[in-house]
């Protein structure tokens, strides 16, 4: 199986000083998902907690709910000219009575490490979509709390101290314990393994939790939170303006540039005491 990281050589330039030197540099390989044998989608990720990715993607694409809709999850025997498998590919095969969406809102499933919704037909799909709607969850977390979690996420990143090039995703409860941390060098693939980690576990819908992310808050975060029923979502960076309209429409609350302790939130400010 591909490692998370890989070693490649590289020219240091320090000063007037050039000397060659092996670097340590995040791997990044394709993974396919089949359903039901039918190819849906491939993203370029880091290897490693593929099965808790594919059940991320699938929830948060509307076509699971939980674990029980999954009958099976494997890797396909996908070989490279060597005829080494590549374990590349998964293979899912949905519980009886479990549907693929119709085709007037599929997309094309292809995604790059930085862009999980290109080509959606609808954003108004995504919307009407969820079946764990944050609207209603009444959980509330101090500022002290939240501007505590980006430290706690940064110590627990394992893959980001050796190379730096790690996107993270880190689930916490309201009083700030830290439950599970993915990272992957697409940000929508961290939080697709993130909560595939949620799915395993029984946790969704997860109700009363922070989901913070090490980047920006984009529009297909906020839909992967709204999907899995997470109430607050976190970012160091910026939200887009589409993201501020989505966690607005559906409930969530969104924080952007969250350092040290200061913070925007954008979006049901009422849960943030």
């Amino acid at each position: 199986m591909g490692r998370v990281t890989t070693r490649r050589p590289v020219s240091r330039i320090d000063g007037e000083q050039r000397r060659t030197r092996v670097d340590t540099v995040v791997a990044e390989e394709p993974l396919e998902i089949r359903v039901n044998r039918v190819p849906l989608a491939v993203t370029m990720r880091t290897p490693g907690s593929d099965m808790e990715l594919a059940q991320g993607f699938l929830l948060t694409e509307g076509i699971i709910a939980d674990r029980a809709d999954i009958a099976s999850i494997r890797y396909c025997n996908s070989v490279d000219d060597n005829g080494v498998n590549t374990y590349n590919v998964l293979d899912v095969d949905l519980a009886t009575g479990v549907l693929l969406p119709d085709t007037g809102i599929e997309r094309n499933f292809y995604t790059t490490s930085s862009c999980g919704v290109c080509g959606k037909a609808s954003l108004d799909a995504i919307r009407q979509r969820t079946r764990h709607s944050p609207a209603s969850d009444q959980v509330w977390v101090d500022t002290t709390t939240i501007a505590g979690l980006p430290d706690r996420l940064r110590a627990a990143q394992k893959v980001f101290d050796t190379t730096g090039g790690l996107h993270a995703a880190g689930l916490f409860t309201a009083d700030g314990q830290l439950l599970a941390v993915r990272e992957d060098v697409g940000r929508h693939n961290a939080v697709d393994k993130l909560i595939g980690w949620a799915i395993e576990q029984g946790r969704v819908p997860l109700r009363g939790m922070v989901l913070l992310v090490s980047g920006r808050a984009s529009f297909e975060l906020v839909q992967k939170a709204v999907m899995a029923g997470i109430p607050i979502l976190a970012a160091v960076s910026a939200p887009s303006s589409l993201a501020i309209d989505l966690a607005h429409d559906t409930g969530l609350t969104l924080i952007g540039f969250l350092r040290g302790t200061t913070m925007n939130i954008y979006t049901h400010a009422d849960r943030i005491t």
